[in-house]
């Protein structure tokens, strides 16, 4: 089934029909010293029949009260003050959230037509996107969140694959990926997470996960506030966050003042090209490769991720390696100006304790009932710098072991409330796969080896109009220029470029 864009984006204009309010998060605060407790059921009656809002956001103020908004992929956390905006609605002691995003684009990579070389430059009309749906509910001592991530990428995204240059990983048509990037797939994620709090200062966390993110970098591209605006995919994005989407998924966490340890097991094969359903496995999803992570946010700002994963057999074309990975990262988000709508709050007082607040007795008609909101930022900055090393280790001891590094700098920044610029910096390990003809099978005994690194420099800018109460788009544009390395100029030319023109969709 093949869906087009515009009926993509009629979906995501529908979407928010469901919801009642806008953004906040669903548990009560967490200052430093006061108990991990979530929203009580006695406030719900009075959250769902609320009148809406304006746009509203709530910032966490430390690593457990970011922990427990649940709203980047996986179990992977934001520095705490990043805004988290999402429709929220509530009934029968269940708190019900919706968040998601999508961009309609057309892609053009020009590069230098070579005589004897097949062209690698395309362009495209596609769009990617994702919606999260999540529950929550009090369960025993602790809360239990349902989640799940749903992508239209196999429709959206024709033949398989987007253009971008010099991008590679994964198959379409059972042969590699070049100058392209594969769709996500429908379930993106479905899990269950159970956090219970130890004490005033620590928190443990159990994610379960048919399909789900283990405890492997940092958060995932599409969900990160600093690419929130870019509509491609990182050029690293196989050595730093590819196993966004894997199987099988089981990850236990300790969380203690501003530290947080993990550890997961999980299926190390890639999804395969069936991307509509749940995919089959010849081992049955097998949990057969294991991550863990060490995360810090020493304040509100800034978080910082260490992680380190042995991956058993990721790629079907590569069937008898395993991989190392290690990924390091720092994420940084500053507000320096909230919207007009502040005006409404006045002079109050948001750092201090909410541990005793009383929903239920609260008139969310005015934002200044609302300790800890405040209206969506007319100026911040977001901003991501990464690291991330893939070594391939061949069952063959023959064989020698292959190492690639990417380094990724990213940042978005807003002013005036509705404008956005970014860019995306990025030097990236390529290998002999991109030396091969797009489309044509690999090679029988093909041995795949580093030729060097291409760097990409991608800037853009968009500005937001509200399509709706709950839903704003943004037409933007975007350029990006790279730097071949010397292997491959004979096939790319030497200053590739690439531009991008978009809408791009979002609920709040």
């Amino acid at each position: 089934m093949k869906l087009s864009p515009s009926a993509l984006a009629a979906l995501l204009i529908a979407t928010p029909a469901m919801a009642c309010t806008s953004d906040c998060p669903m548990m009560k605060s967490l200052h430093p010293g006061t108990p991990c407790e979530p929203i009580s059921a006695a406030a719900a009656p009075s959250m769902a029949t609320a009148p809406a809002t304006p746009p509203m956001v709530m910032q966490a103020r430390n690593l457990i009260e970011a922990q427990l908004q649940h709203g980047s992929s996986g179990t992977s956390i934001e520095p705490a003050s990043t805004p988290v905006s999402m429709l929220m609605t509530s009934g029968h002691g269940w708190q019900l959230m919706l968040h998601g995003t999508a961009f309609v684009a057309n892609n053009q990579q020009q590069a230098a037509k070579v005589p004897g070389q097949a062209e690698r430059g395309r362009d495209a009309f596609f769009s990617t996107n994702w919606v999260m749906p999540m529950a929550e509910h009090r369960v025993g001592p602790g809360t239990l969140t349902l989640r799940t991530m749903l992508s239209l990428e196999p429709g959206t995204v024709h033949n398989r694959e987007y253009p971008e240059l010099f991008q590679q990983g994964e198959t379409a048509y059972g042969t590699p990926i070049l100058d392209g990037q594969h769709p996500h797939d429908l379930w993106m994620e479905l899990a269950a997470i159970y956090d219970v709090p130890l004490g005033k200062r620590a928190l443990f966390e159990l994610y379960s996960a048919p399909v789900g993110d283990p405890a492997i970098g940092p958060t995932a591209y599409p969900h990160r506030a600093s690419a929130g605006e870019d509509p491609l995919a990182a050029l690293g994005h196989h050595q730093e966050d590819s196993t966004h989407i894997a199987f099988n998924v089981i990850t236990g966490g300790l969380t203690y003042r501003w530290a947080r340890v993990e550890l997961s097991g999980f299926h190390g094969g890639e999804p395969a090209e069936d991307r509509w359903h749940f995919q089959p496995s010849t081992n049955g999803h097998n949990v057969d490769s294991v991550s863990t992570r060490l995360t810090v946010s020493p304040t509100a700002d800034w978080t910082g991720q260490y992680s380190f994963a042995h991956i058993q057999h990721p790629e079907a074309l590569y069937p008898t390696e395993d991989q190392q990975r290690q990924t390091a990262s720092i994420m940084y988000h500053h507000t320096w100006k909230h919207a007009a709508s502040d005006n409404a709050m006045g002079s109050m007082d948001m750092s201090g304790d909410m541990a005793g607040m009383d929903m239920a007795a609260m008139d969310m008609k005015h934002s200044a009932a609302m300790p800890g909101m405040s209206a969506e930022p007319s100026t911040d900055l977001s901003a991501t710098f990464v690291w991330g090393r893939t070594k391939a280790e061949p069952l063959a001891p023959t064989s020698a072991s292959e190492v690639a590094n990417s380094y990724l700098a990213e940042a978005r920044f807003k002013f005036l409330t509705k404008n956005y610029v970014w860019t995306r910096l990025e030097n990236a390990a390529r290998t002999s796969e991109l030396e091969l003809t797009p489309g044509a099978p690999l090679p029988i005994g093909f041995d795949e080896q580093g030729v060097g690194h291409v760097a990409a420099y991608s800037f853009g800018y968009d500005r937001d109009f509200a399509a709706g109460p709950h839903l704003v788009i943004a037409p933007g544009t975007q350029i990006s220029f790279y730097r071949t390395p010397d292997a491959l100029r004979s096939i790319y030319g030497n200053t590739p470029t690439g531009e991008a023109f978009f809408l791009r969709l979002r609920l709040r």
